[in-house]
Order: C-alpha cells, then structure tokens, then sequence
C-alpha cells in the first residue's frame, strides 16, 4: 500500500504500474490487428457507414453487457486479478482466431467479438484494483500514469504491424502469430506482478456497504454521475468514423489511413498524467466537461472550411481528440471511484462504463445512419448539436461534492459533511 504521508502525492503504487506495463503489452497486441479494420470493412468489403457503424456498435455494446458481469464476478470474493486474467487471456486466443479464420467474414467478426468480450471483462476489475491500489486524492495521476501507459502500447502496435508486414512481405498471418505471441506475454505480466488482493485505503465520504450487483445506483451522486456520462456518452462520435471523414476530406492514400490513430494517440500519451494531476488538485468535474469541449472543437474543425495543406486540418482535428480523451477517460474512473465500497468497487465502475459504452453505442448507430441518409456535412452538424445540448446536461448533472474537491491538505480546502437524503 502507499504511504499516506510524506511523499503519497508524489508516488505511484507498484500495482498501477504493474497494471500499467500489462496494458501496455496487450494494446500493442490488439492494435496490430485492429489499426486497419475501419478501412478494411468499409472499402475493402464496401460496407455502407450505417452498416459499419451499426457492427461498431453492436461489438462495443456487447463488451459493455459483459462488463456488468465482469464487475459482479471480481467483487464476488475479490478475485478482481481472476476476473482481469480472464479478459486478458480471451483477447488473446481472439488473435489465433483471426488466423484460422482466414478470409471468412464470419470468423473475423468472432475474433473481433471475442476481442471485445475480453476487453469488457477485465476493464471493470483493471480500473478498480487501480482505486484500491491508491489513495483517493491521488486516484487522477494514477490513472493518468496507466493511461498513458496504455496509450504507449497504442502506439507501438501499429507501428509494429507495419514492420512485420514491410519484412514478411505482407503476409498478415506473421502479424496475428506476433501478436498473440504479445498478448500471452501480457497474460503472463499479469500473473507474475500483480498483486492478488489489494488494502482499500478510506474513501473520502463514508459509503454504506452493498454487495449486490446494482447497489451503487442507489447512491444519488453515482446516479449522477452515471446520467452525465451516458448524456455526453450518446453525443460522441466514434474514433473510427473521425477517421473516415478525415480520410474523406483529405483524400488520404489508403497506406496512410492506420496511421491516423497515432497522431491522437501521442497527445493522449503527453497530456493523460498532466491531466490526471490536475484533475486531483482543481476536481474532477470540470476537467471532464472541457474535455467534450474539445471533443466539440473536432466536429467544428471538420465542418470549418479548411484549405491548404492538409496538415491544417489534420493536426487540430488529432490534438484535440487526443485532448478529449486525456482528460475524461481516466478523469471519469477517478471521479466515480471514491464513491463506490470498497466490496463494490468493480461492479459499480462496470455499470458506469457499461452506460457510457451503450450511450456510445447508440451514437455510433446513428451517426452511421445519419451520415448514409443525409451525407457528411448534416450528420456532423447533427454531432455537433446533440453534443452542446449534452455538454449543457452533464454541467447541470455532475455533482460538487467532496469526491470532487481538491485534495485534502490542500490550502483552503475542506471536506463537509456529506448530506444523505
């Protein structure tokens, strides 16, 4: 456990990096496989964007059902490190299934499916051995350090496919051996390093302890926070469709398409523990709602009328989504961990990311079909509207409670009481 005195600001657990190097060596597993499959399902097997966008939707809304179960298995005993092995191993097998699937539309989506299933399986006990494995007035760096970790894996698989497929000729079967071979070694990480069971240090607010697998809906500020994250939720177009427009506009060459994801993900990686640092000294509220606010500036930016270079219209549409995403991803755990007991912890995150990931789910859908029936420019102007009237309701729902205070120690901060209703 961190020391609760002294140096506790200035230090990571072991177990958040521990975390944090898994996340790494799995995400360099799973982008080698996936940095092409938007440009692969729409040109390559000329899906129409309602029909992209209604498969995105359908292998993200899955994962956000499994992660309800997911949560509830990782508090039922505290084997949130059982929990997150099993997701882990499953995104790996997914990569032999991408390689005996061979051409097979059909395999390729179970692959994909199992991919996702994995991933909704060990993000809730991952986030939570993170809250349990901190201090709460440290929770935003240290999920800013694991985040940017994780984006660091980001951006090597991509980059890694290349190399393999520029030295077997591309042959893509070389790239789902590697990559599997990646994602075991992650597996492996996890097993060796992480802690099995963690001490939860004292939440900020005292919280009643629940064990079923809905109890924290019961707490009015989860509830809050909940409804703000699926209301901006349902307002977020998905990464892939940013790069499709992007690839649009620009008329990119089709070599150049996967590597669009890593220009965000650089500024993910150089602002996730800046972010996270300032969101434990100023909140956690307000760094979460200027984080739509750029995800805002990127439907404004491909809707302005840019010429010239194409770098003009690239680079601020990437930094601002690599903002958006520093500053609400991590940001949004931090804020609802504390809430939540400590023998709750991983299922009340599940359903969290599992409102946000259907409200997200139901964006990609209809953006899909808005873009198919109305074009670009009134599907994007759509984005844009529904986002400034959400923006408006997670200011008016997101709580200003305790959780979202400054730390203590800090001067001029103080912790009220908290009121129950």
């Amino acid at each position: 456990a961190p020391p609760r005195s002294g140096g506790a600001g200035r230090r990571v657990p072991g177990t958040v990096l521990a975390l944090g190097t898994v996340s790494l060596v799995t995400d360099i597993s799973s982008e080698m496989v996936t940095a092409v499959l938007p440009l692969y399902l729409v040109l390559g097997l000329g899906l129409s964007p309602l029909q992209f966008g209604f498969l995105d939707g359908l292998f993200n809304g899955a994962a956000a059902i499994v992660r309800l179960l997911g949560g509830y298995a990782a508090d039922h005993g505290r084997g949130h490190k059982r929990v997150a092995g099993l997701g882990y191993a499953l995104s790996a097998l997914s990569r032999i299934g991408l390689l005996l699937a061979g051409g097979a539309t059909a395999g390729i989506a179970a692959a994909l499916a199992t991919d996702r299933v994995g991933k909704g399986i060990r993000t809730a006990p991952r986030d939570a051995l993170i809250t349990l494995s901190s201090p709460p007035e440290a929770l935003g760096r240290s999920f800013g350090v694991h985040r940017a970790m994780d984006t660091t894996g980001a951006l090597l698989g991509p980059l890694a496919a290349f190399a393999l497929l520029w030295a077997t000729a591309d042959a893509y079967d070389a790239v789902f051996v590697v990559s599997f071979c990646v994602g075991l070694l992650g597996v492996l990480l996890l097993v060796l390093y992480v802690p099995a069971h963690q001490p939860a240090p004292p939440p900020l607010i005292p919280a009643p302890r629940r064990r079923k697998a809905f109890g924290a809906l019961r707490d009015p500020a989860f509830r809050r926070i909940l409804a703000a994250a699926s209301l901006l939720g349902a307002a977020t177009v998905g990464d892939a469709f940013v790069y499709l427009l992007l690839q649009q506009r620009l008329d990119l060459p089709v070599g150049w398409f996967p590597l669009l994801p890593l220009g965000a993900a650089a500024c993910y990686l150089l602002l996730a523990i800046p972010a996270g640092r300032i969101a434990d000294r100023v909140g956690r509220r307000l760094p979460f709602l200027y984080g739509h606010l750029a995800l805002l500036g990127v439907y404004a930016t491909l809707l302005a009328p840019v010429g010239g270079p194409a770098l003009l219209l690239l680079a601020p549409v990437l930094a601002l989504l690599g903002v958006f995403y520093a500053t609400t991803d991590g940001v949004l755990m931090a804020l609802a961990g504390p809430v939540l007991p400590a023998d709750g912890r991983a299922g009340g995150l599940a359903v969290l990311q599992t409102g946000q990931a259907l409200a997200r789910m139901l964006a990609a859908a209809g953006f899909g079909a808005a873009w198919t029936l109305w074009g670009t420019g009134p599907a994007l102007w759509a984005a844009l509207s529904a986002l400034l009237v959400a923006l408006v309701g997670g200011w008016a729902l997101l709580p200003r409670n305790p959780v979202d205070a400054p730390a203590p120690g800090k001067p001029g901060t103080q912790i009220p009481e908290r009121r129950t209703a």
